[in-house]
């Protein structure tokens, strides 16, 4: 097994990658590529890397760069959204409570793994993947945060959807 800090770093992202456009067989569609192949490139222990076409098709697919975000990240560096493709649609209170919610997730979920002292592999890898998806609803928060400066303000209020008398 490859024992290095990249490797699980972009392993993480292939499975946050599989797991956003809907599982292996899924992914197996998208990319044309068996569900084996998809199986083992999401399999942490296992050395199968997604191909750059597969990447290419699954984060188009979902709309996330999740692998190449991880490479950028490697590197130093970090994607951003160009200014004119901001959509006016990002919703700022639903990006907020998303944020809040996976930013208690990871926060429990590393309390809990840590309580011991000790560490394991599973635990960091669940940790890994709380971390992984508040990295995707920090970027949408910070989006719908930039929606709000470009609008020049916004007023937040609540309403209630479907609810009776």
């Amino acid at each position: 097994m490859i024992q290095t800090a990249w490797f699980h770093r972009i392993k993480a992202a292939q499975r946050d990658l599989i797991r956003l456009v809907g599982g292996i067989e899924r992914a197996a569609e998208i990319s044309s590529i068996s569900k084996s192949h998809i199986g083992r490139m999401n399999n942490a222990t296992d050395p199968e890397m997604m191909p750059l076409h597969a990447v290419y098709a699954l984060e188009s697919d979902c709309g996330v760069q999740v692998v190449t975000s991880a490479m950028a990240e490697l590197h130093g560096k970090r994607l951003v959204e160009p200014e004119g493709q901001r959509g006016a649609d990002y919703s700022l209170i639903a990006a907020y409570s998303d944020a809040v919610r996976k930013a208690g997730d990871m926060i429990s979920g590393g309390a809990v793994a840590i309580a011991d002292l000790v560490v394991t592999p599973a635990e960091a890898t669940k940790m890994d993947r709380d971390a992984a998806e508040l990295e995707i609803v920090i970027a949408e928060y910070r989006k719908a945060l930039a929606n709000v400066k470009a609008l020049g303000g916004q007023k937040v209020g609540f309403h209630v959807v479907g609810g009776g008398q």
